[in-house]
Parts: C-alpha cells; sequence; structure tokens
C-alpha cells in the first residue's frame, strides 16, 4: 500500500498537473514513470512521437515470457491529466500499473507480459490519431504482434461504502449496486469471454467486490479510455475501472487529489489483477 501512496503522491502533488500544455510537468511525470520501472529491474522502452510540435511518449517494459514470449498480455495506464491534479484520472492506474509490475516481476510466465504508460489519452487528444494508445496499437498491428489480451486501468482508486454514492446510465442501476465499493470489469461482445475469465479469476483467489458491463458506446463512458484504441483495430481489450463519474464527484476538477481516495481497497485491487494476470500470462 506504501508504493501506491507514494507513486499517486508523487504524480498528483510533486509534479501535479501534466499534459502537453503543462509539457515540463509531463516530462517529469515520464522520467518518474521510467525510473520506477529501471528500480525494479525492468528494460524500458519508448515509443516517441511528435504532436503539436512537441515530443512525447508511450513508456513500455516487457517481461518476456518464458514458453510463448511472442504472446502479449498488455497491462496500460495513460500518464496525462486533464488540467487537474489527477489523483484518480489517473495516477491511482499509473500507481497500480507500477506496483503489478513489481509483483509480478520475479514471477515465471509462458506469455510475455507489457507494461504500458500511455500519453495522450485526455482531452483534445482522445480518439484522434494522436492519442498514445492510437500511436501503439497502429505500430503494434503493423508489426503483427500477437497481442492475446488488453489490461486498461482508467481510475482504480476512489471507493465509498455510502448508499446510493454510485450512479449508472438510464435503467443499470437496476442491477447492480448503489454502493461505489467495487471494482469493473468493461468490455464489449467481442471481449465478453475475456471479462468473464478476468472476473471468474479476480474472485477465485479475491473477497473484494467485483462487478462487470458487456456495451458499446452508445452507453455513455463505456468506451472512455484506452481500450477504445485496441477495440477500434480489433482486439480483445477490458478497461478495469472504479466507474469514473459516475462514482467520484471530484472527475476533471481541481479537487482530485491525493486524500480523496481509498488507499486499503486500492491496495486489494491491485493485488488481486496482479495475481488475475500472472494467471493469464501462463
Amino acid at each position: 500500500m506504501e508504493n501506491l501512496k507514494s507513486h499517486v503522491w508523487n504524480l498528483a502533488h510533486e509534479i501535479g498537473d501534466r499534459s502537453l500544455f503543462k509539457y515540463e510537468a509531463l516530462q517529469k511525470a515520464s522520467c518518474y514513470i521510467t525510473d520506477a520501472f529501471i528500480s525494479i529491474g525492468y528494460d524500458v522502452e519508448f515509443q516517441t512521437y511528435n504532436t503539436s510540435g512537441k515530443t512525447v511518449k508511450n513508456i513500455i517494459a516487457t517481461k518476456i515470457g518464458v514458453e510463448r514470449p511472442k504472446e502479449v498480455i498488455i497491462v496500460g495506464a495513460h500518464y496525462d491529466t486533464c488540467f487537474n491534479p489527477g489523483a484518480d484520472d489517473n495516477a491511482s492506474s499509473v500507481a497500480g500499473l507500477l506496483e503489478m509490475a513489481r509483483l509480478v516481476f520475479s514471477q515465471q510466465t509462458n506469455r510475455s507480459i507489457r507494461f504500458v504508460a500511455f500519453v495522450n489519452e485526455e482531452p483534445p487528444f482522445f480518439k484522434t490519431e494522436n492519442m498514445g494508445s492510437c500511436v501503439y496499437v497502429r505500430e503494434a498491428k503493423a508489426k503483427g504482434e500477437n497481442i492475446k489480451a488488453t489490461l486498461i486501468l482508467e481510475m482504480i482508486g476512489y471507493y465509498t461504502n455510502k448508499s446510493n454514492s454510485q450512479q449508472y446510465p438510464p435503467f443499470l442501476g437496476l442491477f447492480y449496486p448503489n454502493k461505489g465499493n467495487f471494482i469493473c470489469i468493461v468490455g464489449n461482445w467481442r471481449s465478453r469471454r475475456l471479462v468473464k475469465k478476468i472476473v471468474s479469476k479476480f474472485k477465485s483467489q479475491s473477497k473484494f467486490p467485483i462487478e462487470s458491463f458487456i456495451g458499446t458506446g452508445f452507453v455513455p463512458g463505456v468506451d472512455f479510455s484506452d481500450h477504445w484504441s485496441f477495440w477500434k483495430e480489433g482486439y480483445l481489450a477490458v478497461m478495469i475501472t472504479d466507474t469514473a463519474f459516475y462514482r467520484n464527484p471530484y472527475y476533471h476538477t481541481s479537487s482530485d487529489t491525493y486524500e480523496k481516495l481509498n488507499y486499503l481497497s486500492l491496495a486489494e485491487v491491485v493485488r488481486g489483477l496482479a495475481t488475475v494476470l500472472i494467471k493469464l500470462a501462463k
């Protein structure tokens, strides 16, 4: 838990708002993430490209599989923000990404696991050719990479047991809890079996509440992260989320700060996902 706290604090408060419009802070965040991967023991690669006259980068750390190294499981999280400190959106997920990378580092897996910190997920780059994950997927597809599954972490740190703290699109609230105390796995129809597999494996070793949803972009929020880039190119991908603006009242505001997050719950979610990741990479 202390690692998660430290990562969120450093990203959201020591560095703060980080985007192309706060370029120095974005560069500091990139260096912080790179150093964190290296401190675990990973070699780090960069996928650099230019946008709006500036150089930006996706940060990549890969654990090579033993028997089937060309089969790849991707875990991703964006590290830019939307004009705010971005503790939940998305320092919580970058912290989770780094901690999962640490937890699986010494574990033997047959498939490779690639951890990617994506740049330029937030507006005005979202769903454009300059979105970091779009750049990544285009290159991966051109290379013929065998991506078996992609897990995108998108806001995984805000939890509450208050009644009626969880909101939904129309009618969905009839079928889901009214307390915002769970993690949710979101997929499209093509990824439905992957969603089911992740939920099953998570439940087999964690008592933390977990829900799932299969839908399309017609439901607001379903495609609001980097998994959209993978869906667009036909890859299996899910978003793992605390449901963002359906729960967190500080979404995309200056109040998305360190102390708002529930680190005990965040730690349970990350531990559970690390175990799921190892099983997916077997």
